[in-house]
């Protein structure tokens, strides 16, 4: 083949060959016979039966393969990104947001908002924080940047709403007091030690 023949696009035109033979029932008569041909070669009886046995063990066996939610959920991995959440010190249980505003900077979704004010002790003290899971992509860029390990992944996985303005609010992401015991410390720059409830003395200090 030389190279007039190379660059000709139409090359080979004609010379494929049909593996499949367009042998389709064209008539009702002969659509009905080919069902019932493969009727009796037990294609549609052999895919039954898989389904009653499957049935049989779910019913009478209690081997069930699906999964009751939400009462009964399936594992997530250590590492898997769901929503976000705001930890809180353990001294003095108040945010550990310190309003820098990285994580607001950095949203390439662009769905973090916050709003800061200077308090009486002229530190910032953060009024807002919010973030629209309908935007949100979940790539953790928000909880990497953090310096103070303040927003991470948690675990809850259901952000669904009726409504675009319920997704997410403040009160959500905040941990409540009564369940600061089970905060999960997430390991990284400014993490809590695993002997840190063994160290902590409370101070007057408010934060």
């Amino acid at each position: 083949m030389d190279l007039k023949d190379f660059k000709d696009r139409n090359v080979g035109m004609g010379s494929y060959i049909n593996m499949q033979e367009n042998n389709y029932p064209k008539t009702t008569w002969s659509k009905f016979k080919q069902v019932v041909r493969r009727s009796i070669k037990g294609e549609l009886l052999g895919g039954l039966k898989v389904t009653f046995i499957m049935m049989k063990e779910a019913l009478f066996n209690d081997k069930m393969h699906t999964v009751s939610y939400p009462s009964e959920r399936l594992p997530i991995g250590p590492r898997y990104r769901a929503m976000h959440k705001l930890l809180t010190l353990l001294e003095s249980g108040e945010n550990r947001c310190i309003g820098c505003g990285l994580c607001e900077k950095i949203c390439i979704a662009d769905c973090i908002r916050m709003d800061t004010k200077i308090d009486k002790d002229s530190r910032k003290e953060v009024l807002e924080y919010t973030i629209n899971f309908g935007r949100c992509i979940f790539c953790g860029y928000c909880a990497e940047v953090c310096p103070e390990l303040a927003i991470v992944h948690g675990g809850r996985v259901e952000n669904a709403s009726e409504q675009r303005a319920g997704f997410a609010t403040k009160d959500d992401l905040l941990t409540p007091i009564d369940k600061l015991f089970q905060q999960k410390e997430y390991p990284g720059f400014g993490a809590v030690s695993n002997d840190a409830s063994k160290r902590i003395i409370k101070t007057p200090l408010e934060y």
